[in-house]
């Protein structure tokens, strides 16, 4: 138990080093990538985004290992916490201060996702209903491509909704691909992991995107909101696991969280090819992310 309570806080500072390593770097890409897969070619070729990848891998594995090693209604509270020293961070690196709106609403967030591992439904295997599966990813799905329809035109809320949803299909591509392994099912293995990676590449650029003009800590625990309350949802509606009060109150207080970071104005007014980041962002955040933050060399 204790060597998991150990990994999860390792995965959690990993994770949150990454984040801010990650948006340093997408803070001063061009312009005129935002949306674009060429914005993810432009940071591969950047050390210090490639660091923070690397960080976040590294946080994927010591997540994996806390939970083979401590119960999840350990371990997602401890990543949830993770929120706190990302505010943090974002305040000493990036310049950014969270106003009382994002602080309750991250607030929500970590409480929302701590009720949601402490629920912790039974798994299941099986999909019970195809039809809600398919109602449920193709909506998300629709919400995930329409900033790379609308491109420029497209509002900063739902760049972020996008990065937001790609990361939750990817979330529910990856239990199917599981499931199929399980079953011995690999053709439908390989599709569900050719959707995962598709879907975890669209959520990335609109991440990316979103981070050039608005501050991290706006951006990301919307991102952790979607990756606790689509898989719940699906959870309970596509593959029939048992769901409970304590879910329910969870899903809604991650979703009112996620809510009140995305109500801002920064974040519903600017636009993702922005050549900077919003005045209100601007006031609302010491600087929105981009005080203290220049080019690196490669």
């Amino acid at each position: 138990m204790a060597l998991g309570l150990a990994a999860a806080v390792l995965a959690a500072v990993c994770y949150e080093l990454g984040y801010v390593l990650q948006a340093i770097e997408a803070k001063v890409a061009p312009a005129d990538l935002a949306l674009r897969m060429s914005l993810l070619t432009r940071l591969l070729s950047r050390r210090r985004w490639l660091a923070g990848t690397a960080l976040m891998l590294a946080g994927a594995v010591l997540q994996i290992t806390a939970l083979a090693l401590a119960p999840v209604t350990l371990v997602q509270p401890v990543l949830a916490l993770g929120l706190v020293g990302l505010l943090a961070l974002a305040r000493v690196r990036l310049g950014e201060r969270v106003g009382p709106t994002g602080i309750a609403g991250a607030a929500l967030l970590i409480a929302g996702v701590i009720a949601v591992g402490i629920a912790n439904p039974g798994r299941s295997s099986h999909v019970t209903s195809v039809t809600a599966l398919i109602v449920l990813v193709g909506a998300i799905a629709a919400v995930t491509l329409l900033p790379y329809v609308l491109r420029d035109r497209a509002p900063m809320w739902l760049t972020v909704a996008a990065a937001a949803g790609g990361d939750a299909l990817a979330a529910v591509a990856m239990k199917l691909t599981a499931d199929a392994i399980g079953v011995g099912h690999p053709l439908l293995a390989v599709v569900g992991a050719a959707g995962a990676a598709l879907a975890g590449g669209l959520a990335l650029t609109a991440e990316m995107s979103a981070l050039r003009v608005l501050p991290a800590t706006r951006v990301a625990p919307v991102v952790l909101g979607a990756q606790v309350i689509v898989p719940a949802i699906a959870a309970v509606v596509a593959f029939g696991e048992s769901s409970s009060a304590l879910l329910v109150l969870g899903v809604l207080a991650a979703g009112v969280g996620a809510g009140l970071l995305g109500s801002s104005g920064s974040v519903a007014g600017a636009r993702p090819s922005a050549g900077a980041a919003d005045p209100e962002a601007l006031a609302d955040n010491t600087g929105g992310g981009r005080q203290g933050v220049e080019p690196v060399p490669r």
